[in-house]
């Protein structure tokens, strides 16, 4: 499993979240993505932790709480979902304009 956690100040680094996520267990990994242009962080990230019962009580405790000036909003990720292809269908040259 993995926590998103959002609402993030632009400022926090990884060595950050590990901190405040450490006082629940064993942090395995800490992603921030960034924006592919710019290289700025997009204010989320995502934390995995050594055990789903880690996971959950950091996320019962840290959703919802005050951090750098920001109110966290920590949960489970959702899974990832397949982004829609640019050659996949749908309004090729020719097709059914008239």
């Amino acid at each position: 499993m993995s926590i998103y956690v959002g609402n993030l100040s632009y400022e926090v680094t990884k060595d950050d979240l590990n901190e405040v996520f450490a006082d629940y267990g064993q942090v395995k990994r800490v992603h921030i993505p960034t924006d592919r242009d710019t290289g700025r962080m997009r204010g989320f990230a995502f934390v995995e932790m050594n055990s789903d019962d880690q996971e959950e009580q950091a996320i019962s405790t840290l959703d919802g709480a005050e951090w750098m000036g920001r109110t966290l909003k920590v949960n489970k990720a959702k899974e990832r979902q397949p982004r829609a292809s640019f050659n996949g269908g749908g309004g090729g040259r020719g097709r059914g304009r008239f």
